[in-house]
């Protein structure tokens, strides 16, 4: 099954470049030097009990709705691809579904790992100190944000087209990936001024988790990847895209084994190469994201590298704790699977295969998206162990209102995901 991807008129060039290039700063950046009297569009969006629902909000004060997703995100994208600031032009890559009953997504991004910005840290660690010295976010051109992100004062979400940047209170930022992977493949770089370290929080995981509730659309998907899972800066922040497809992950069969008394339900996940939990349901987006953040945090302090992928608008979210490179560093993976250069990150342990040669792309099969992303997998032995780790964390951290209790396990039967009919044919 072939996917068609939207086009839009491109310009490709490397308009963004380091900078040493350009021999000072003159970039427009988002440092002190360039804020003074800067001004960039504002999204601020409702903060409510359930937090669910399509995000639209008013233009300014008065005007009519707009569309956060297809009026804001994509349509800024799309302008910032017209205006030539990307590395490549990603709607000219081929892609498909490789037959299988699974649905893996493969697609051919020859120049993406010759174009992206190479890995400035170690990846033996998770948590690691920010470092000035190396890229970072500050860096990039005013032009590459597409607009400020922050809650509402006023409970009603809103849309300034141009609103002033205020150095002391900058919030959340959304910038275009200037190396996509897919259309609308954009950043959520939260309190971009405090240069936080590539680490999960729960004040900036519920940010992220209200980014995917604003979409509200289950092909907008927002992922992150710790270090040591194939994050690439060591500046905090989430990724997101649209593809207009499901994910196999989120197709996979499920087993509910645990509930916290705040109802968020956890579940493995069956018959997938790469065994993850999945968090769902709760009281409220705040209860799922704390309980999410904290399970992360617990993975983050024991230097378990994971993945996380908000799915189905902010109402499903899958940890994965992986091992690659760890099998890689021990010299544990196959010369056939290093030849494929695949770095296995969220999106590729979802199921959208990036693939850097025309030949793997052109022989892609179900049994090798799978043995691959096996490797990536814990063994079972071990992902009990995390778990329990997990639950430990999640029971006995009493920080924010005490809203995670104890787990209480449950023996419920096979649940197939409803999403399942979705499946291409």
């Amino acid at each position: 099954m072939m996917l068609r991807i939207k086009r839009v008129p491109t310009v490709v060039s490397n308009y963004q470049k380091d900078e040493t290039e350009g021999g000072g700063c003159g970039r427009n950046c988002l440092r002190s030097c360039c804020l003074y009297k800067a001004k960039l569009p504002l999204y601020a969006f409702k903060v409510g009990k359930n937090d669910a629902g399509k995000g639209s909000a008013t233009f300014g004060d008065e005007n009519p709705s707009v569309d956060f997703l297809n009026s804001i995100v994509l349509a800024e994208w799309e302008d910032r691809m017209q205006r030539g600031l990307f590395r490549y032009d990603v709607t000219a890559c081929e892609t498909k579904v490789i037959p299988g009953k699974h649905g893996f997504i493969s697609q051919l991004n020859e120049g993406r790992h010759l174009k992206k910005r190479p890995t400035e840290f170690r990846v033996d660690k998770v948590l690691q100190p920010f470092d000035e010295n190396t890229f970072n976010f500050t860096k990039v051109g005013q032009e590459a944000i597409l607009f400020q992100f922050e809650p509402s004062e006023n409970n009603v979400a809103q849309y300034f087209p141009s609103a002033p940047v205020d150095a002391a209170s900058l919030q959340s930022v959304v910038a275009i990936n200037v190396s996509p992977i897919e259309y609308g493949h954009v950043l959520l770089i939260p309190q971009i001024l405090e240069r936080l370290p590539q680490m999960i929080d729960c004040e900036s995981f519920l940010v992220a988790l209200y980014m995917a509730v604003e979409a509200g659309n289950p092909y907008f998907r927002v992922g992150y990847n710790s270090l040591g899972a194939f994050a690439t800066i060591n500046h905090l922040h989430f990724q997101a895209y649209y593809l207009e497809v499901p994910f196999p992950i989120e197709r996979a069969p499920s087993k509910k084994i645990a509930t916290t008394t705040n109802g968020v339900k956890i579940f493995d996940i069956l018959n997938y190469p790469v065994r993850c939990l999945v968090f769902e349901g709760s009281n409220s987006l705040k209860d799922l994201s704390n309980t999410v953040s904290y399970s992360c945090i617990c993975l983050q302090e024991n230097n378990i590298p994971f993945n996380v992928l908000i799915a189905d608008s902010g109402k499903r979210i899958f940890l994965t704790p992986q091992c690659y490179a760890e099998k890689q560093a021990l010299g544990e993976v196959s010369s056939e699977l290093l030849d494929t250069q695949v770095n296995p990150a969220v999106w590729e342990i979802s199921g959208h295969m990036v693939l850097k040669r025309k030949e793997d792309y052109d022989g892609a099969t179900e049994e090798k998206a799978w043995r691959l992303l096996a490797e990536v997998s814990l063994s079972e032995e071990r992902l009990q162990e995390v778990k329990e780790l997990i639950f430990a964390a999640i029971s006995s951290d009493t920080k924010a209102d005490a809203t995670v209790a104890a787990p209480s396990l449950d023996n419920v039967d096979f649940l197939p995901n409803p999403r399942a009919k979705m499946v291409p044919v």
